[in-house]
């Protein structure tokens, strides 16, 4: 586009839908704001640097601005200023200075560049207004070319709770290095949905990826002047535009084109696509932030404010803002966002980060505020899986087990006691058993079913399970904060050396407490979820908050992996698929008309454990004795296991018994039981689990 001749006049336009819409006569653009008193569209180049044109935007219904552009085709570059109030004080950032982002942009021109022209106040004096114009370099949104995309008879996986197993992956670090990928789909969108990877994921038996943040972000100020970037994404400014940082590019594809062809391919391999999305804060930071968007069409309409003016940011995240949820505008931006990922680009669901966030209300977090009731009605969204980070560092933020109904929580009580029992001699039989069993204590109460309490011991946000048990403390000196970021509370257990060590005894013990933290973690009642790489045995070198590495720390190296790890992570999956121990009902302990009851626990010798034993802090070692597995074929199921240091002696119920799994060997299956074996000896660190024999399973293919 050389000029703007071939446009027509502004013409009035309509309010819906917000953002920019392409008919065969032009676009028309709809943005919101309260506060304002004119917006003005600004057009510009194909390459976002040239200004070619401004309107101030005709109508105004209720809080909405709207105009339409005759003449105007797919691929026009825009954005906004607003003008209104300069009062910092009352909460108003109006600033005509500042070109701002369609908070609705589909696509986004250029990457965001640091420059003092960004802020809305002269950097020394919070409340100066600035006059630098930043429109050369500030984000500009494109409106997207009609919509052509074949998914060629796509349909959801929608595989039910009970038998999901989450695999949560950061779309560049899973194939970044990976040798069997041609290098130019390395990283990307694309790689993730590469042949090599489905089969991997398809081997390995998860069922849904759980990928890291895709919407648009930017890098903070201080990061960038470190050389360092944020590779996991939750600085988001954009909830509608996948970030091109992790597209290929191939043929010129459009990144969201490429975005759904994974999608597509993930989904005809039978794998899910959840999102994690931050819908918690964004970019723009406190009011010393920049003003990229939300700020500066109506900040009062976005974020949580306080104070006793009313002005002052709240802090519930950590990040300097806090999206507002009570808000009509920030509601429907949130809505229209996740409608827009599972209507149009097909996604399965959605983790929410700090999502206690869209629960608060002004009398602090609410099960039943605004923003759930909403989405429980909604039509598009009725088939999304939903998964709650239950936790914001806000008053009243730990929120575990206090989700509605139909929503999975990152259950980090499951974590902690987990690793606490293998890797510390922490807790209590009674605990273990607790988290072991679906967490009633946090779920059954309130009508949740097991399947509520997602289940891990690892995720992106710490230690990899190798450096669990490589690492007694962080080792994040590379993150540029002098070693003080990151957890302090780790759990973890160096098994005698810090760090890498060719000594086999304490190789042995690492991976004999890998393979129990997995085989608990991927047996247990409730939904099980497994960091990428950790069944290949990758490190990131101690450093347990790698937020701002996009290197090899955090690039899973295919080059060297422990085969052994990956076959036994695939028999447990396998085991959960076809012979899973536990059922998704809450189990009570009661005898069947028969006399079996569902559940029973015995010590070591077989005698009953019960009273006071269930809160002895120094038994480590137990029978659950599952009358009533969860697989269709029947008959009970043993799970023997050992957190001492030193090898029991299990005396078995009246048998006779087929051997499962036995976590003490690398892969996960030594061989057959005796026929005749009343005992068993579980070695220390281990876990241990028999069926009935008469369930018949091709073991060693297993």
């Amino acid at each position: 586009m050389s000029s703007t001749d071939q446009f027509n006049a502004l013409q009035t336009g309509c309010t819906w839908p917000l953002g920019a819409r392409l008919d065969a006569d032009g676009v028309n653009f709809a943005v919101h704001s309260a506060n304002a008193t004119q917006i003005e569209l600004c057009v510009f180049d194909a390459s976002g640097q040239q200004e070619l044109a401004r309107w101030r935007l005709p109508g105004k219904t209720l809080d909405v601005f709207h105009g339409y552009l005759p003449g105007a085709a797919a691929g026009l570059v825009y954005g906004f200023r607003a003008y209104g109030p300069w009062a910092p004080r009352d909460g108003h950032y109006f600033n005509p200075h500042k070109l701002l982002l369609d908070p609705y942009a589909r696509e986004i021109v250029g990457r965001f560049t640091w420059h003092e022209s960004h802020f809305s106040c002269v950097r020394e004096e919070s409340e100066a207004m600035s006059i630098l114009d930043n429109g050369p370099l500030a984000l500009k949104a494109r409106v997207p070319d009609e919509d052509h995309f074949d998914w060629a008879g796509d349909a959801p996986p929608a595989t039910p709770l009970t038998q999901s197993v989450i695999y949560e992956v950061h779309v560049k670090g899973f194939s970044r290095l990976n040798p069997a990928l041609p290098e130019a789909l390395r990283g990307t969108y694309a790689g993730l949905a590469h042949p090599a990877s489905i089969a991997h994921f398809k081997h390995l038996g998860i069922t849904a990826l759980s990928v890291l943040p895709v919407h648009y972000h930017v890098d903070e100020e201080r990061l960038v002047q470190m050389g360092l970037v944020n590779y996991w994404g939750y600085n988001t400014i954009n909830f509608f535009t996948p970030d091109p940082r992790y597209a290929a590019g191939v043929n010129g594809q459009p990144v969201r084109d490429e975005f759904r062809a994974m999608v597509r391919d993930l989904h005809a391999a039978g794998i899910e696509v959840l999102l994690d999305v931050v819908y918690n804060h964004t970019a723009e930071g406190d009011g010393s932030g920049p003003c990229i968007s939300f700020r500066g069409l109506d900040n009062t309409a976005y974020y949580r404010l306080g104070g006793k003016r009313g002005a002052q940011f709240i802090n519930d995240t950590g990040c300097g803002n806090t999206l507002d949820a009570q808000q009509p505008a920030m509601l429907r931006l949130v809505m229209d966002s996740l409608r827009y990922w599972v209507g149009e680009m097909h996604v399965d669901g959605f983790r929410f980060d700090l999502a206690p966030i869209l629960g608060r209300t002004d009398h602090g977090f609410d099960s039943r505020s605004a923003f759930f009731t909403t989405l429980a009605q909604d039509p598009v969204l009725a088939r999304a899986k939903l998964i709650a980070e239950p936790w914001d560092i806000g008053p009243g933020g730990y929120q575990l087990g206090g989700f509605p109904r139909g929503w999975q929580e990152w259950n980090d009580r499951f974590r902690d006691t987990v690793r606490g029992f293998w890797l510390r001699r922490m807790g209590t039989c009674g605990e273990f058993t607790m988290r072991l069993c679906g967490s009633s204590d946090l779920f059954q109460a309130r009508g949740r079913e097991p399947a509520s309490s997602l289940n891990y011991v690892v995720s992106h946000d710490g230690f990899t399970l190798r450096d669990l048990v490589s690492y007694a403390t962080r080792h994040n000196e590379a993150n540029g904060e002098f070693n003080q970021d990151g957890h302090n509370h780790n759990l973890s257990n160096n098994c005698g050396i810090e760090g890498p060590t060719e000594d086999p005894v304490i190789l042995a013990l690492r991976g004999r407490m890998q393979r129990a933290l997995l085989a608990t973690t991927l047996l247990a009642q409730g939904t099980p979820m497994l960091a990428a790489g950790d069944e290949l045995g990758h490190t990131q070198q101690g450093n347990n908050n790698p937020y701002c590495q996009d290197n090899p720390t955090t690039w899973i190296d295919w080059a060297v992996i422990d085969s052994d790890l990956l076959a036994f992570t695939s028999r447990v999956l396998t085991l959960r698929r076809h012979v899973p121990p536990f059922n998704n009902h809450w189990y009570r302990g009661t005898p069947d008309p028969d006399g079996v009851p569902d559940m029973a626990w015995l010590r070591p010798d077989g005698h009953p454990l019960q009273g006071s034993a269930w809160s002895d802090s120094t038994l480590r070692s137990f029978i659950c004795v599952i009358g009533k597995p969860g697989h269709a074929a029947g008959g009970p199921m043993l799970l023997l296991v050992n957190g001492g240091d030193e090898d029991r002696l299990f005396a078995l119920p009246a048998g006779p018994w087929q051997m499962l799994l036995d976590s003490t060997h690398p892969r996960g299956w030594p061989g057959p039981l005796e026929n005749s074996a009343s005992s068993l000896v579980v070695a220390a660190y281990s876990l241990v689990l028999l069926a009935d024999e008469a369930l018949r399973l091709p073991l060693n293919e297993v």
